[in-house]
């Protein structure tokens, strides 16, 4: 196997300590700070030596020293790799003082609750990467080589509005769109040309706290609205908008709460408009779940109303076509804010992804994206099911929850209150990662978790839930 990088280390010729020692010693430590993660190839016995210096029975004593000791692992006709679950760590004298750090668990976590994530497993990779390469094999490449527009390949975008036409009954054009590198680049894009220092934003509270750091850089201030089972409470921003004039936007999840999961129901969402066209503030809309939706029909955009005057919508394909693909899109029917949104897009990433976005429009025009969703659709909603399931059979003394309609994620509420730091201290030492309330609440007053199920298998779920039940048992603070 070729490693493509050298291992640097340093020998201390002059020391009393063993040549080996000093090697595994290294090695071992660079392995408990993290430079060399789990599942990393070393250097072959005989490339280390010769990179060190050393005799090659050297280097095959330090490797035997850190088998025995279980930093490392050795396959047949592949070589030694960092393992995967790495021994208890114990300060001895036999390290150096910088490598005496906490001790870690021994087993990497093994049930992730993630924040509503895909299951990558099911995504339409291997079609993605044909589309890519079918690319480079037209006559033309060599115009998508150079600079695009910098909103996004043209088509794309066309692509991009009909299905937002068609889906999500909005009457937009190509023209009101811009393509950026995901979500959360659009946001920032967003704040940066509609915010300034001193405007005020309404935000979700609880809500996404990553969109929050996003306005407040800006030099933006928030002002937090609750929210309950039917989104957030509307009535509650008219005192401020009374008082205060600098209030330029509201910032808000309503199809699916983040993280609630709770939808704006029909009577705010139409106090919402009023308000907005009233004071002039923009709804920024984050759809960042939509596609996946089980019992109803979904709720059609804020933005799709045709009595909003200012709205800005923010939407994803990262769910839908693979994780780690970064292809998001604003819209807006503000042609002087979108024309700034695509100056400062330029200055940061001139043109985007025009290849990746020539990929994905194959897989929208031949029908696999709608494929996928559709496959994928019935795909989750079994894992929901499941998930209920597991909660109504372990749980129900602890919490309460409405199932949710769509998603990948449920809203958990708790019937007594709770030691967190007990409770995520044992969720560590049982090798299970829940998402903190801290992701969400800008206070102790935590009022539920929000729990991912989509990238995990019914085994690990159930697992999890078994866990979550038995460690609440121990975290119940008594009243």
């Amino acid at each position: 196997m070729l490693r493509p990088w050298n291992l640097t280390m340093e020998i201390d010729r002059s020391s009393t300590k063993a040549i080996y020692l000093q090697l595994a010693d290294s090695i071992a430590a660079d392995i408990q700070s993290g430079r060399l993660t789990r599942g990393t190839a070393l250097p072959s016995s005989r490339a280390l030596a010769a990179q060190l210096k050393l005799n090659r029975n050297t280097v095959v004593e330090a490797f035997q020293q850190l088998l025995s000791e279980g930093w490392v692992v050795s396959e047949q006709r592949r070589g030694i790799f960092v393992a995967q679950q790495l021994p208890q760590l114990i300060a001895t004298t036999e390290y150096t003082a910088h490598s005496i750090i906490e001790p870690q668990t021994s087993v990497p976590l093994r049930i992730i609750f993630d924040d509503g994530n895909p299951d990558s497993k099911i995504a339409p990779i291997d079609q993605l990467g044909r589309a890519y390469r079918q690319i480079f094999k037209r006559s033309a490449r060599w115009k998508m080589m150079g600079y695009a527009d910098p909103r996004g390949h043209i088509d794309f975008r066309q692509a991009i509005a009909d299905m937002l036409n068609q889906e999500r009954n909005m009457n937009i054009t190509l023209d009101n769109l811009c393509i950026s590198r995901g979500s959360q680049m659009a946001m920032y894009l967003v704040a940066q040309c509609l915010l300034k220092k001193d405007d005020f934003i309404f935000v979700e509270s609880p809500g996404y706290h990553s969109a929050w750091k996003i306005f407040e850089h800006t030099g933006a201030q928030l002002i937090e609205i609750p929210v309950d089972q039917d989104g957030i409470l509307v009535d509650e921003m008219i005192p401020h908008l009374k008082e205060n004039k600098n209030i330029k936007a509201a910032y808000l999840t309503p199809h699916r709460q983040y993280p609630t999961t709770a939808t704006l129901s029909q009577a705010r969402r139409s106090e919402l408009i009023q308000l907005s066209n009233r004071y002039g503030f923009t709804l920024i809309e984050d759809d960042y779940d939509y596609e996946f939706h089980f019992d109803h029909t979904p709720c059609y955009p804020l933005a799709a109303d045709t009595e909003l005057q200012n709205s800005i919508y923010i939407g994803t394909l990262s769910k839908v076509v693979a994780p780690a693909l970064r292809i998001g899109y604003l819209v807006s029917k503000d042609e002087q804010l979108l024309q700034a949104i695509a100056q400062l897009r330029y200055m940061v990433d001139i043109q985007g992804d025009n290849i990746m976005e020539q990929a994905v429009l194959e897989l929208i025009q031949d029908g696999t994206v709608r494929r996928h969703i559709r496959k994928a659709t019935n795909y989750y909603k079994n894992k929901r099911d499941f998930m209920v399931k597991q909660l109504d059979l372990h749980l129900l003394e602890h919490i309460s929850y409405q199932a949710p309609q769509g998603g990948l994620a449920v809203w958990l509420e708790f019937r007594h209150q709770i030691n967190w730091t007990l409770l995520f201290k044992k969720l560590k030492e049982k090798s299970v990662h829940i998402p903190h309330p801290d992701n969400y609440h800008k206070d102790n007053c935590y009022g539920g978790l929000r729990l991912g199920y989509g990238s995990l298998s019914e085994e690990q779920i159930e697992d999890g839930i078994r866990i979550l039940a038995d460690l609440l048992q121990l975290a119940r603070i008594s009243t």
